[in-house]
């Protein structure tokens, strides 16, 4: 199967699946326009798999995987990197490993060499767990001061307790200096195989060239992952209130209430809803009743979150402390109106005209479109989405925001976090 992509600026290209003779499928697009070549790879599984009483575990193994491998030390490891202009990143979300690779197209041999080292014989040299732990210890210690991070991970643990959700992707200060070097190649062995695998590659390679860059790479993986689903959960605090007390004039709030999946049919509703909502910057509700009619905040906005095992619509702001009751009223009652009243028909226009339009900004490099394809991989949509995406956005009517609102906004009840001392609210 074939689909048209369009980046900006370029030609139209088409993605292909392909089969590996080490049966791996991966997602390509061939394109001459410059001689590099970039591939994007996402491991279902991530700080999901971490147990309850050490998060942290994941994040800390994908640090960890280019800083040694094979017969390299960290040192020699990145000096190789850097001798082939070799770009190569890991990273761990809640339900992901994830990682790319961007190189010239000579380099090629190198590249598949030495990526695949990090991928099949990460050492884990006991040097470089004590810098990494060293490092992500002080990363917390920064955190602990900032209203931000405060906001946003009493958030979660709110939202989430007792499960993995509620717990930060790197580790608490007491968990990060219990992971072992055993939990790491424990957590390498059960996520990093080829079953649990997804890969696009994009550039200036043909199918010969993919196909060894893809085994290469990978072939040599375990067959099978052993990952866990997370269990199904969802915000337990609805309706509730809770103060992170830190002395700063500005009060950050995070808000948020139970949301749609990418999987759901509605999904492609929810999202415009969403950019009427909060999403569209400028344009949205929130941007213009908060920001621009009465000054509460510089910025505002909504997102959708969507985990394996939960998915939400979530907001932000920040404003003064003797503010910070407008504000919230101000939020309510914006998503109040919306739920029970539904965009007007200009509304819903120009949402639908921005997401189309903007579509093709997210296909404008190699690397966008290696992340793009790969991700719409990850999350089962098909290879055939990205050609049928922006119709999907274009059929959306008003009773489709409408009946999306009522299963995203609900009765209204929020989750509210606010980090800071916000004047005349309490806790409830």
């Amino acid at each position: 199967m074939t689909i048209a992509v369009e980046p900006v600026s370029t030609a139209p290209a088409r993605a292909e699946r392909i089969v590996t003779p080490a049966g791996i499928e991966v997602w390509t697009v061939h394109s001459q326009v410059v001689p590099v070549a970039a591939m994007s790879f996402i491991f279902e599984g991530g700080a999901s798999q971490d147990g309850l009483d050490k998060p942290g575990i994941a994040q800390m193994m994908a640090q960890l995987l280019d800083e040694g491998a094979g017969p390299y030390p960290s040192d020699a490891y990145q000096e190789k990197l850097a001798e082939a202009a070799i770009e190569l990143s890991f990273n761990a979300g809640q339900d992901s490993i994830s990682g790319g690779l961007r190189t010239l197209t000579r380099n090629l041999d190198e590249a598949i060499s030495l990526t695949r080292l990090a991928l099949v014989e990460p050492r884990f040299d006991d040097e470089a767990i004590t810098r990494v732990r060293a490092q992500t210890s002080a990363g917390i210690r920064y955190q602990q001061n900032d209203p931000g991070v405060r906001a946003t991970k009493t958030f979660f643990a709110t939202a989430f307790p007792g499960h993995i959700y509620g717990l930060p992707n790197g580790g608490t200060l007491e968990s990060v200096e219990a992971i072992t070097r055993d939990d790491l190649v424990a957590a390498h062995a059960r996520l990093i195989a080829r079953d649990n695998l997804k890969v696009a590659v994009v550039g200036a390679l043909d199918e010969a060239q993919v196909i060894a860059l893809v085994d290469g790479v990978f072939g040599d993986l375990p067959a099978h992952a052993g990952i866990v689903a997370p269990p199904a959960v969802s915000i337990t605090a609805l309706g509730t209130r809770t103060i992170v007390d830190l002395d700063v004039p500005q009060s950050v709030i995070r808000f948020g209430m139970n949301g749609i999946g990418w999987r759901d049919p509605d999904f492609i509703p929810a999202f415009v809803l969403n950019h009427i909502l909060g999403g569209g910057v400028f344009t949205s509700r929130l941007f213009q009743e908060v920001r621009e009619k009465r000054g509460l905040a510089y910025s505002v906005g909504t997102g959708l979150v969507s985990l394996r095992g939960a998915a939400m619509t979530w907001g932000f702001t920040a404003t003064k402390n003797e503010r910070v009751v407008e504000a919230l009223e101000v939020i309510a009652g914006q998503i109040e109106t919306l739920k029970a009243e539904g965009p007007s028909e200009e509304e819903l226009t120009k949402a639908k005209a921005y997401l189309t339009g903007s579509y093709p900004l997210a296909f404008d490099t190699s690397t966008k479109i290696a992340q793009q394809l790969a991700q719409i991989a990850f999350e089962g949509l098909g290879i055939d989405y990205i050609a049928r995406r922006n119709a999907l956005v274009a059929a959306v009517t008003r009773e489709d925001v409408m009946r999306a609102a009522s299963r995203v906004l609900g009765d209204g009840r929020m989750l509210v976090v606010i980090a800071g001392r916000p004047e005349g609210l309490a806790a409830v």
